[in-house]
């Protein structure tokens, strides 16, 4: 028995690092997730999957892929509402020209997905941090790109969930959507991009580009791609790109308000609009 084991543990031993020499090595591993929570219209989710497809396209983002270090790239886009609704949309994809680019720009734009009750980044962040860590392909950088238009109220806390990613070595990037009408908004927005700041970005060279309007969306996703795939922090950019913010730790927000404000409504749902 003892010989047994002993030759089960070196059979794992000399499997791990064969594993790893299986993946495919690519500049950055980037795992684009987008909340489709019911605050979002149908229209609106459909600007933000052409909006992703058009910054794909972009001349920009292709001379961005083309000119690193390898020259491609691994993308997955994966919608995300509550804490146990999350959608492959478009699986890991090999990018490293505008033909490769155009075929998942073309594959999401194809795609129609209902919005979802609730809003659990926490659950995005813990199924991204998962889905980068199993996919057959090893990146110089790892990065989860995520949207939102409210705060996580649903699911696990959102600051161990960006902690326990960033500590797998993985980079997390928001952009907030502040494109909501406020006086129909339960959740608060006003200080979303500080939210998004201070509760969900974090790693390496990690940034926050708010949207304020739906027209500077597609604008807003090429820039925040290119960022990611040439690997500039936002300190590269200031102040030319003073709607760029980094990281912030100051303890201005509370990353619990949407759990707190959605308890509030289980318990008096009159009071409250129905959670989104």
């Amino acid at each position: 028995m003892r010989n047994l084991i002993q030759t089960a543990t070196l059979a794992i031993a000399l499997s791990a690092p064969a594993a790893l020499a299986d993946r495919l090595e690519v500049d950055v591993e980037l795992l684009l997730a987008v909340d489709v929570s019911r605050s979002m219209s149908e229209a609106e989710l459909e600007l933000q999957r052409r909006g992703y497809a058009a910054a794909l396209r972009s001349p920009a983002v292709i001379e961005a892929i083309e000119n690193g270090l390898i020259g491609h790239v691994a993308v997955s886009y994966v919608e995300w509402a509550g804490a146990q609704s999350q959608t492959v949309v478009v699986d890991w994809m090999l990018i490293s020209d505008e033909a490769s680019a155009g075929v998942f720009a073309d594959q999401l734009t194809n795609i129609a997905t209902p919005p979802s009750r609730r809003t659990s980044i926490s659950g995005a962040l813990e199924h991204a941090r998962v889905a980068i860590e199993s996919n057959p392909y090893e990146g110089l950088r790892k990065v989860i790109d995520i949207s939102g238009d409210g705060p996580n109220n649903e699911g696990g806390p959102v600051i161990a969930a960006r902690d326990k990613t960033v500590a797998g070595g993985i980079a997390i990037n928001g952009l907030p959507l502040l494109t909501r009408e406020r006086n129909e908004n339960p959740w608060p927005t006003e200080d979303l991009e500080e939210y998004y700041r201070q509760c969900v970005i974090g790693g390496p060279a990690s940034f926050v580009i708010a949207v304020e309007s739906w027209d500077e969306f597609a604008e807003a996703v090429r820039r925040k791609l290119v960022l990611e795939l040439v690997g500039l922090t936002p300190d590269d950019l200031m102040p030319q790109e003073p709607r760029i913010w980094r990281a912030s730790s100051k303890p201005q927000v509370d990353c619990g308000k949407g759990s707190s404000v959605s308890a509030q409504s289980a318990r008096n749902p009159f009071r409250l609009s129905a959670p989104y």
